[in-house]
């Protein structure tokens, strides 16, 4: 990532695989915290946003591209809504989608960098909105995947995997080990999803996730979209579930409660992003091969 720190703008990239996606943007504000380097920016383009260790996160005006795709499929598509884990999420833009559903009685965070949120709050409070005031949300500021391991079974009706890249930190949220674990602690009829990468600058990565989310749980699938700011601009999103492939069919009464306050999902376009999986994709997951994600 270029270093900006001065009054006027720069372009600020995040580097991969010999491409370069940036913004031109102030740096705001950065910290390192145990765990990664943190850092806020104020770009022309899409308003304040979120670094980590130089990987684009989020933006206040891109934010909704990523946060309505990975929740409103699984909290539209599950038997019941009324407990939700959320895992990483630290900006607060998946647990404000959330808690848009009435039917959320408890909502767990689980955030690993305390920092992150704190940042978040300071400068980006309109990502998580009313999520921080809201009474049914717990944010736990510690390890979601040992909270997993040690969440009873069938604990939960949707559980949200909202990590960064398979590095770092958030290495560990994309193993067999922990995948079981989610399966444990979902109750009959729930649903997993977690964001799974973009198919074109992390192609194996992706498909992996796939194919080792549909060993475990029986039914998974990807649901592809756009979020211009992530390296290709295309990204994905791998819901799950055991006893059938529920996402597929949201509520339609959970689905008009939240589609009119929705700026990128309603039911059609959910349709569109299960259906769009390019051909060499389908391909691929039909081959038996596995390659990072089958460690752990």
């Amino acid at each position: 990532m270029s270093d900006n720190n001065g009054s006027s703008p720069g372009w600020i990239d995040e580097h991969l695989n010999g491409v370069r996606y940036g913004l031109e943007a102030t740096v705001i504000a950065e910290q390192s915290s145990p765990y990664q380097r943190v850092t806020i920016i104020d770009s022309l383009a899409y308003g304040k946003g979120l670094l980590l260790d130089g990987c684009w996160m989020t933006a206040e005006r891109q934010e909704r591209h990523y946060h309505e795709a990975i929740v409103h499929p699984a909290l539209c598509g599950a038997a019941s809504i009324e407990r939700v884990l959320i895992v990483g999420g630290g900006d607060g833009g998946t647990a404000r989608e959330c808690l848009r559903h009435p039917g959320v009685q408890q909502l767990d965070l689980v955030e690993i960098d305390g920092l992150v949120v704190e940042l978040c709050q300071q400068h980006l409070p309109s990502i998580g909105g009313s999520a921080w005031s809201d009474p049914r949300l717990r944010l736990t500021v510690g390890d979601g995947i040992a909270w997993v391991a040690a969440a009873a079974e069938a604990s939960y009706d949707v559980v949200i995997v909202d990590g960064s890249d398979p590095a770092g930190p958030a290495e560990g949220l994309f193993n067999r080990s922990f995948f079981e674990h989610c399966r444990r602690i979902l109750r009959p009829g729930g649903i997993f999803v977690t964001q799974s990468e973009s198919p074109e600058a992390f192609r194996q990565v992706h498909i992996d996730i796939v194919r080792l989310l549909r060993q475990v749980f029986g039914h998974a699938d990807p649901m592809y979209g756009w979020v211009p700011m992530y390296p290709s601009g295309w990204w994905s999103w791998t819901f799950a579930a055991v006893d059938a492939p529920r996402y597929h069919r949201p509520d339609p009464v959970r689905a008009a409660t939240v589609s009119a306050g929705c700026e990128i999902w309603s039911p059609r376009w959910q349709r569109g992003g299960f259906e769009a999986v390019p051909a060499s994709i389908e391909r691929q997951l039909a081959s038996p091969e596995f390659n990072i994600a089958e460690q752990g």
